[in-house]
């Protein structure tokens, strides 16, 4: 079936658009990796996962990007989650709809000669913190790379015949009428009356009564194209009648990829739609580094015995963001001086696509202070961007002190010299946190390597050691 010509056009300008050529992956290591992708067992779905700036990545960011702009986009998701927050809590509890409805969608010549406005709210920034992973689309399938974000909802790719914009990415466009299993959604289904909760814009609704989705990002990137059902494939395991945004309009910090895939808590995420066929309500990764491999599955079984759990804290700010209780830190085996209730001061999410982990200024001050003291004798550097606790090397070469963070019901994360200082230059490091009055968030610097499982199920989450190849 073909696309309903679409009208809708962006307000939001582009902020930064990455058009570096793909490079090829030709090593033995990273065909290794690809041949691997993906499997599904008895214990669920397993994908293989890649850090944003690998060489074996399918969509890889540029090589030359500087980290400055990585940490630029880093404080855009930052301040959108929480304005997200705020929102809601100062909305009696309902996520915040100030965006007025877009105009319908007509006909493509109306669409150039006068492109409507999209009133977007802002979001979160992606592509640039963002893990990488494939999967499959349409009947026959093709194959697609595409960012994976725990703070977001619905999945989306660039779709053919993409009649206002979109960014450059690795491999063709989806052609939705090249599929024999593709569909549009009706205004009257209640997948397109979810949009709101799944995306916080409203839906529209298109002069043929297409349901008209609209993703919005802090960056000024955006998305906004038809909803649709297709099936889904990961290797040989297929699942039909999948609910995505099909992206007719789609600017901004995306890298090569297709599009997103959203593991949030919400009905339109891919994990709930999946959960029914895969047997339970979960879903592990472990981040990589860029020298190394990691992993996304989906299903709930796992090995339990070898995870330390904290319990899904329970709020009323956002029901599709995963909330934690950060209970204490500590520096050399010595607990932080800040008081304990400190650590609690503010909501505390964690999230995949937040590079730097952000503390209450208290416990970051704290922290700070610590780590600069047990490291006294590495020559200090000047702030950079966001950091502002920085040595002169390279986080590898240098002594760092042992940090470890505690959570509610004992859960912890022994964080090594990677977890703990993030190089920015060739000469320089600086401590891989900062502080906010806001939303505390425990960012992927911190959960790399680490075996993460989201067991929402039984409302809690894991953390083990080792977790990548």
């Amino acid at each position: 079936m073909a696309l309903l010509p679409l009208l809708l056009a962006a307000c939001c300008s582009l902020l930064f658009t990455i058009a570096s050529p793909a490079r090829d992956i030709t090593s033995t290591a990273c065909a290794s990796q690809i041949s691997d992708f993906p499997h599904r067992n008895s214990s669920g779905l397993h994908l293989t996962l890649h850090h944003p700036q690998s060489p074996c990545s399918p969509a890889p960011l540029p090589s030359d990007l500087p980290f400055s702009t990585v940490l630029t986009h880093d404080d855009a998701r930052v301040a959108h989650l929480a304005s997200r927050l705020a929102a809601t809590d100062n909305n009696n509890n309902a996520p915040s709809s100030r965006a007025r409805r877009p105009t319908s969608l007509q006909n493509k010549k109306q669409a150039a000669d006068s492109l409507a406005s999209v009133p977007l709210m802002p979001g979160m920034s992606i592509g640039v913190g963002n893990y990488v992973t494939q999967l499959g689309l349409g009947t026959p399938a093709t194959t697609y790379a595409m960012v994976v974000d725990t703070g977001s909802s619905l999945t989306w790719l660039q779709c053919s015949p993409c009649l206002v914009s979109c960014h450059r990415q690795a491999g063709t466009l989806y052609d939705p009428s090249a599929s024999s299993t593709y569909a549009s959604v009706p205004c009257s289904a209640s997948q397109c009356g979810e949009l709101q909760a799944a995306t916080l814009n409203p839906s529209a609704c298109s002069a043929s009564n297409v349901c008209v989705y609209q993703a919005s990002y802090g960056d000024s990137s955006f998305s906004v194209g038809y909803l649709s059902k297709d099936t889904v494939s990961f290797g040989s395991t297929r699942f039909p009648d999948f609910y995505y945004g099909c992206g007719q309009d789609n600017e901004g910090l995306f890298g090569r990829s297709a599009g997103l895939i959203g593991l949030a808590r919400n009905k339109l995420s891919l994990l709930s739609q999946l959960a029914p066929a895969l047997g339970g309500d979960a879903f592990s990764y472990c981040l990589p580094t860029s020298a190394s491999t990691g992993y996304l599955s989906i299903g709930s079984s796992y090995s339990p015995g070898q995870y330390s759990y904290t319990p899904m804290a329970s709020s009323s700010l956002d029901a599709s963001l995963y909330f934690v209780g950060l209970s204490g830190m500590s520096v050399a085996g010595a607990p932080l001086a800040v008081s304990p209730s400190e650590y609690s001061s503010l909501p505390t999410i964690i999230d995949s696509g937040t590079v730097i982990t952000r503390l209450p200024t208290a416990v970051y001050t704290a922290l700070s202070k610590a780590v600069a003291a047990a490291m006294s004798g590495t020559q200090r550097a000047p702030a950079y961007s966001i950091l502002d606790t920085c040595f002169d090397g390279q986080a590898s070469q240098l002594r760092v002190p042992a940090v470890a963070m505690a959570f509610a019901g004992g859960a912890s994360l022994k964080l090594a010299t990677r977890n703990v200082l993030i190089d920015v230059d060739d000469s320089t490091t600086c401590l891989a946190f900062a502080p906010t009055d806001s939303t505390a968030i425990i960012g992927n610097t911190q959960q790399q390597t680490f075996s993460v499982v989201y067991d929402v199920a039984q409302s809690r989450i894991g953390f083990a050691a080792g977790g990548c190849s």
